[in-house]
């Protein structure tokens, strides 16, 4: 593996209206060395014509059978990996130009295997209302547990580290069960405090459905985490509080 090389993965489902988007501001980083795996999971519009647009040999495009799910198409992405560095990206979603830049030098200098940082949120036309999700100084299993406090489009880890660590197949909270492997090789991870990315806030978050968020952390906590049925429930009871204490802490105005 090349050693200072990330490798991006960024699942593909009809996103025909944001993925050069997405493209452009990967390739616009300031870091070179990177390579972005793109993976199709069976989409249905012009999102793969517009990705085979681009002829940079670093973009790369993995086109799936059958629609899988994200978590399929991730794991998909980190074994066609070919870098020391794993990164994720969504299709509908952005980095900041210096993004890897910043988080390569923070790992390196602070000799950290697993990082992430603050993140701003847009709509789905790409507006921002000023607002970024402020990114817990670090995070340990114990309060992961609690909720997912680190956003899948700001975490970088390091496979030197950890090897090729995958996703759970789930449809929901495949990263968050991700973090949760990872912390169980390290003592913590760390993050940036500031905000590297931008979240396209829209009807794909689960948190806009608030008994299906609750269904689908029961389910994370008793079939991912291994839970008791009792452990999960009091785990999900947990969360609503951790939950609004983060919705309201670390939602800050810029």
């Amino acid at each position: 593996m090349s050693n200072q090389k990330v490798s991006v993965i960024t699942p593909l489902f009809n996103s025909e209206k944001y993925i050069a988007e997405t493209i452009d501001s990967v390739l616009k980083q300031s870091y070179k060395d990177f390579e972005m795996i793109i993976i199709d999971d069976y989409s249905e519009d012009n999102s793969i014509k517009i990705v085979k647009e681009y002829s940079d040999p670093r973009i790369h495009l993995i086109c799936l059978n059958e629609n899988s799910g994200a978590g399929v198409a991730r794991n998909k992405g980190i074994e066609a990996a070919t870098g020391r560095y794993i990164a994720f990206l969504d299709s509908d979603d952005l980095w900041v130009s210096d993004k890897l830049e910043k988080q390569l030098n923070f790992m390196n200098s602070k000799n950290i295997s697993f990082c992430f940082s603050s993140f701003f949120l847009m709509d789905e036309k790409g507006v921002g209302n000023g607002t970024y999700r402020k990114a817990l100084t670090k995070v340990d299993t114990r309060t992961m547990l609690r909720n997912n406090y680190i956003g899948c489009l700001t975490s970088v880890y390091d496979t030197q580290k950890f090897g090729k660590v995958y996703m759970s197949t789930h449809k929901k909270r495949q990263d968050w069960g991700l973090w949760l492997k990872l912390l169980s090789q390290t003592q913590w991870a760390e993050s940036i405090d500031e905000p590297l990315a931008y979240y396209r806030y829209g009807n794909k978050s689960l948190s806009n459905n608030k008994w299906k968020l609750l269904r689908e952390n029961y389910l994370f906590y008793r079939n991912q985490v291994g839970l008791s049925t009792l452990g999960s429930v009091f785990r999900m009871i947990s969360f609503l509080f951790f939950y609004f204490e983060y919705k309201i802490n670390f939602t800050k105005a810029m």
